[in-house]
């Protein structure tokens, strides 16, 4: 679902006409020097356009932006805030996922990591960037997130969520992890496994991909369930409806316990015996864009795939946009 916003014109000061406040949040990776070199630059032309920079505590030294307001770097840390801008790569916009998914405030990658899937703008572009943000002129992006139980002898021992992918994994290089698959009530293989991963669509492209899962265009409503080296017979990825639950179960019989993994950034101790639920998430995260660019686009430049020899239709009008990657390509 996408969402239009419609152009108004900045006001010299902190109030916009009417009486207008207009606020963003900043969220960097401040061990990079080039972000801090961006996050400045973006924050004297949004000061300039009359807009207030937030940027959290735990960063505010490092920023060093005379007038900025610090907040805490908690869930809602995005309140009173039209947009998260995000200085790094996609481990940094997951990051931000966690402070503004709590409000629905959209958050704009700025890509100073290596594939930044997530990223919408590369450094090079940065003040057209701040100028749309300025002008308002981008769209609203809903991405499908996931809710994830673990529960052990029918009691929940924790909730948590993912944007990307929620990941049950072996603890033991060692010990195989011997799991249950259970899709919508009723089971459906046993597995001795690395791990199993459940994904979203914008998350077929992370982890979910590395395990030979397929990419899910992001428009697409669905949940995957991809094993990882799993030691069975039927052990393919799955696609699943987005009303289903996927369940893993750790054998009681399991020597060493698992982990959960929610965005590879919050993890729990499985013991054995635990039942992993997950289903799509009650909140989505928004993602803003600038550019109306095909999905496939957005695959052939971050992956750097080879297209030359491309007849369609288009082809004498985009050869040269389609075959350049877009910013850094390497993984």
């Amino acid at each position: 679902m996408t969402t239009p916003h419609t152009a108004r014109s900045p006001a010299p000061s902190n109030v916009q006409p009417g009486g207008e406040e207009r606020h963003v949040l900043f969220v960097g990776h401040t061990g990079r020097p080039e972000a801090l070199r961006a996050v400045r630059a973006a924050a004297q032309r949004f000061g300039d356009a009359g807009i207030f920079v937030h940027v959290l505590a735990d960063e505010a030294v490092d920023m060093a932006l005379p007038g900025a307001l610090p907040v805490p770097a908690e869930p809602g840390a995005a309140e009173g805030c039209e947009i998260v801008v995000v200085f790094g790569g996609d481990g940094t916009l997951l990051r931000a996922a966690e402070l503004a998914r709590p409000t629905c405030t959209p958050l704009l990658g700025v890509n100073l990591g290596h594939v930044g899937f997530l990223a919408e703008a590369e450094p090079d572009d940065l003040d057209a960037t701040v100028d749309k943000v300025v002008a308002r002129s981008y769209e609203v992006e809903e991405r499908m997130t996931l809710d994830v139980a673990v529960m052990v002898d029918g009691e929940v021992l924790t909730r948590g969520w993912a944007l990307n992918e929620a990941s049950v994994e072996k603890s033991s290089r060692e010990r195989m992890l011997e799991v249950i698959i259970e899709v919508d009530g009723r089971p459906l293989s046993r597995w001795g496994c690395d791990g199993v991963v459940f994904a979203t669509p914008t998350g077929s492209t992370a982890y979910a991909f590395s395990a030979g899962g397929p990419v899910v265009w992001p428009e697409v409503e669905a949940l995957l369930l991809v094993p990882i080296s799993a030691h069975a017979l039927f052990a393919r990825p799955l696609v699943t409806s987005p009303r289903s639950v996927l369940v893993v179960e750790v054998l009681s019989q399991q020597n060493d316990p698992g982990v959960l993994w929610c965005d590879g950034r919050r993890t729990v101790t499985l013991p054995p015996g635990a039942r992993i639920e997950a289903r799509r998430g009650e909140l989505p995260v928004r993602l803003a864009r600038l550019h109306s660019a095909p999905f496939t686009d957005r695959l052939v430049a971050k992956f750097d795939l080879p297209v030359n020899g491309w007849r369609g239709a288009l082809a004498g009008i985009d050869a040269d946009r389609t075959t350049a990657p877009a910013g850094r390509t390497e993984r």
